[in-house]
């Protein structure tokens, strides 16, 4: 248990949003960018293949019949990967160097993405990005004012929603509205420290466990619903970026990485740009399908 093994030796520049199919049984996730592509992966036969995007990707949602919907840096887009049709479904508001890029669904379906300032970190007051819910075919506001969108997941009951700010260090809890997608009641929920790296990617296991990627520490870090630190899992690389739960039993973590320099690591190591995989000795839940 926890031995961390090498699953696609995928040489992602910035490997980011592994999602299990439960239907298909395959793997997918994103290069975000140089290039931006789609990856799918099949443990039983280890086929893969990818599909290239005309700009930025930054994650996106699993769809009916086989469909995706994905977050592509100026908006959110259908996609059917049976045939490479790319359809918009929403226009992002944000202006070009503001690109969308964190996104999951709720328990209900709703998509939700967020978006992150380009001009940060150079310039370390940039907060032009924004979270929002899919209305519709609008990306409606729910938090603005964000450097760098990550670490978005939802309790097993759909009640609570983890956000997080990138450079704050700090995930932060919300009460969710099953009903209306409403949030209230922000406090916080964890707070790495000084040379604890970074807040990336992350997701929750059935027993309502937070699961977070610490960028550039070389870790991931389970909490518990109270936001007690359960476990850290040292990794053979210093740069996971997400971990999402698979296998035909969900119990196998998998965990994309890039091979960006961080500030804490100024050169990363050859092993980050994989697909990872470990057996934590918890299962996943299945990721719901966008509605609509």
């Amino acid at each position: 248990m926890n031995d961390v093994r090498l699953a696609v030796d995928a040489d992602n520049h910035l490997g980011e949003t592994p999602v299990w199919c439960d239907i298909a049984q395959v793997l997918w996730w994103v290069n975000c960018e140089h290039p931006a592509e789609l990856h799918r992966w099949d443990p039983a036969t280890d086929e893969r293949r990818h599909w290239a995007m005309s700009q930025r990707i930054g994650g996106f949602v699993l769809a009916a019949e086989g469909r995706l919907l994905l977050a592509l840096a100026d908006g959110v887009y259908d996609f059917d990967p049976a045939n490479g049709a790319l359809i918009l479904r929403a226009r992002s508001p944000l202006p070009g160097h503001v690109p969308l890029h964190e996104c999951r669904c709720d328990r209900q379906g709703r998509f939700w993405v967020g978006s992150f300032d380009q001009h940060f970190p150079a310039d370390r007051n940039a907060r032009g990005g924004c979270w929002f819910r899919l209305d519709g075919d609008l990306l409606t506001p729910v938090i603005e004012g964000i450097s760098v969108a990550n670490a978005l997941a939802f309790s097993p009951d759909g009640r609570t929603i983890y956000l997080s700010d990138s450079p704050t260090r700090r995930v932060d809890a919300y009460d969710l509205d099953p009903a209306t997608g409403a949030i209230s009641g922000a406090r916080p929920f964890l707070s790495l420290g000084q040379g604890e790296g970074f807040v990336d990617g992350a997701t929750v296991d059935a027993q309502g466990a937070y699961w977070l990627a610490n960028v550039s520490a070389g870790a991931l870090r389970r909490y518990l619903p109270d936001g007690t630190l359960d476990r850290i899992i040292p990794l053979p690389f210093s740069n996971p970026t997400k971990p999402c739960f698979g296998g035909a039993d969900l119990g196998t973590l998998f965990v994309t990485s890039t091979k960006m320099a961080m500030p804490t690591n100024i050169s990363a190591s050859a092993e980050n740009g994989g697909v990872y995989a470990l057996v934590p000795g918890e299962i996943g839940i299945s990721e719901p399908r966008v509605h609509g």
